[in-house]
Order: C-alpha cells, then sequence, then structure tokens
C-alpha cells in the first residue's frame, strides 16, 4: 500500500513581473533572458503573504480532491522560507485551515516536493494515515539580490499543494544529496547575538549557474532513468515528464539524454520561472486542470536544489472516474 494523488491545486502571487520591466531595475533584455533561460516572466509577492498563497493552494487541493480539512491525518510543507522561522509553515497552514492532525516542514530545497512525497510515502506504507496534505510553496523574491542579473531573471514566487490517498500509484521513487554549500547557497543573515563573531553575510541567493547547469542535465536525467529501471519500465511507457522548472536549456538537454520525446515534457518556465520547491506541484497542477493527464497515464516527475539534492518518482495517475 502507497499513496494515489486525489487533488491538486496552486497558488501565486497577482503581480507579474516581466522581462522588460526587470530590464529597468538591471543591466538586461528580454532576449538574453528568454534565450538562455526560457522565461518571459514570473510572479512576485507584493502584498500577499506565504501563508495565504499556502492556505490559498491546500484550500484549492482540497476542493479538487473533494477531501475535507478534517478528513487530513498530516500536513507536510515543503519550503526554504516560511512566514516565521518557528512555529512551522505546516503549522500554521492547519490552523488557518481547520485541520487537526500533526503537521511540519521539510527543507530540500527545490527538490522539496519529491521528498515531501517519499516521506508522505512511509505513512503510508505504515498505514498511520488515509489522506495526506502536501504543500510546496517559496517567496524566494524576498531573498534574492535584484542587483546580479545572472540570478534574479530566474526566480518567482508561488507554488502548490497536493491531497493524497491510500492507493499503489506511487511506482518508484528516488532521493538523492550530495553535500554541498559552495554552488548554491543562501546564508541566514544577521545574527543577535552580542557574542557571535564570525562575519556576517547578507540574506541572498548565491549560485554558481555554470556549476549547477551541469549538476542539473545530469541528476534530471540519472534520476529519471533510475525510477523507470526501478518500476520495471522503459522510457516509452512515460506519458507525461514534469521536470523541475528551473531553466528550458536543462529541460531540452535532459529530454535529449534520456531519449523521451520533447513533447512529452510539460513545461510552464515561461510563466513562473524557477518557484523552487512550489515548481513541479505547480506545473502538476496545471496539467491537470488543463485536461492533459489521463487516467492510468505513467508521469515522471524529477527535480534539482541546494544541498545538493534531487528527487525523482513515477507515478500512475489516478485521475477522475
Amino acid at each position: 500500500m502507497s499513496f494515489t494523488v486525489l487533488g491538486t491545486g496552486k497558488a501565486v502571487p497577482k503581480y507579474v513581473l516581466t522581462n522588460e520591466e526587470l530590464s529597468t531595475m538591471v543591466e538586461t533584455n528580454d532576449e538574453w533572458i528568454t534565450t538562455r533561460t526560457g522565461i518571459k516572466e514570473r510572479h512576485i509577492c507584493k502584498d500577499e503573504t506565504i501563508t495565504e498563497l499556502t492556505v490559498q493552494a491546500a484550500k484549492n487541493a482540497l476542493e479538487n480532491a473533494g477531501v475535507t480539512p478534517e478528513q487530513l491525518d498530516l500536513i507536510i510543507c515543503s519550503t526554504m522560507l516560511g512566514e516565521d522561522i518557528t512555529p512551522s509553515q505546516a503549522c500554521v497552514i492547519q490552523k488557518e485551515i481547520g485541520a487537526t492532525c500533526p503537521a511540519f516542514d521539510v527543507n530540500a530545497a527545490c527538490s522539496g516536493f519529491i521528498y515531501a512525497l517519499d516521506v508522505a510515502d512511509g505513512y503510508f506504507v505504515r498505514k498511520k494515515v488515509k489522506h495526506v496534505l502536501i504543500v510546496s510553496m517559496d517567496n524566494l523574491s524576498n531573498i534574492i539580490d535584484w542587483q546580479d542579473r545572472a540570478t534574479c531573471v530566474l526566480f518567482g514566487d508561488g507554488g502548490a499543494a497536493v491531497v493524497l490517498g491510500e492507493g499503489d500509484d506511487l511506482l518508484a521513487i528516488n532521493l538523492t544529496a550530495v553535500g554541498n554549500d559552495r554552488v548554491l547557497r543562501i546564508p541566514h543573515g544577521t545574527n543577535s547575538s552580542p557574542f557571535y563573531r564570525h562575519p556576517e553575510e547578507k540574506a541572498v541567493l548565491h549560485m554558481a549557474g555554470n556549476e549547477v547547469y551541469k549538476f542539473a542535465v545530469n541528476a534530471m536525467s540519472t534520476g529519471i532513468k533510475k525510477v523507470i529501471a526501478e518500476a520495471g519500465l522503459t522510457e516509452d511507457d512515460v506519458d507525461c515528464v514534469i521536470p523541475h522548472q528551473a531553466n528550458i536549456r536543462i529541460i531540452n538537454a535532459s529530454a535529449k539524454n534520456l531519449g523521451i520525446p520533447r513533447e512529452k515534457f510539460f513545461c510552464n518556465v515561461n510563466h513562473y520561472g524557477n518557484t523552487s520547491s512550489g515548481s513541479v506541484p505547480l506545473a502538476l497542477d496545471e496539467a491537470n486542470r488543463a485536461g492533459l493527464l489521463k487516467k492510468g497515464d505513467i508521469i515522471a516527475m524529477c527535480a534539482f536544489g541546494a544541498g545538493l539534492t534531487t528527487g525523482s518518482c513515477l507515478i500512475r495517475w489516478k485521475g477522475k472516474d
């Protein structure tokens, strides 16, 4: 016994920051961004809080699944930056939607959604739960150096949620971590202790783009191949690939390495940029609501992120009866 996906739901800020507007803030232009990343625009928080977004995504997923908050046995939130250091964002979601179940956060950066699926799987296998809510959301605009054109063009805010129920639709899942705090990191920022003597760093994202690119292409293709093999299937059996929406060049290179037709890859990076752990479930929700996923479809999902972490899984789509 594992799980099946009962419903999905997304939430993104209303404000859309286009490449054209971004070019008035930093030395760049639409052609430079589009050719290198595939991104045309991204959603950025102005008035919304991370709590408002996570709660909206949760409610949308619950409605889509036909599950009430009272029926939830567990809430997991994957995020790098909740509303507060404590309590966890999952506990805040629990309060706001009126659930009463246990709740906690996981932080695996952009791989957080897949990590959360693996955690939830353990609860289903042990028969501890019947319904689990996973909310994956990040508010990266708060921790971006908006003068660094190499990074500020890449990221957006938002994410999505899924409701899981009992079932046998998780076919394979694989997580990895290769400890590395050099190529992708966000320092904690200022320290309030009068006794602390270490140098302080501004809490903004630092990334060695070329090294991340090489890691990402290998991680995507290797991860998807691994879960396909674990499930006893072949690349031809995969109906849809939902990759981490970080960069269109990474997605294209991964598709080439895998030998899976590019048209099977669902992409929305042009509208949202990289939304970290929210990226894969946001794409899953859009594909679901667009009617692109059919009952019985085999879906591969894969993500990579700071850590360096990766997560890959293969699921069978339950669909609506």
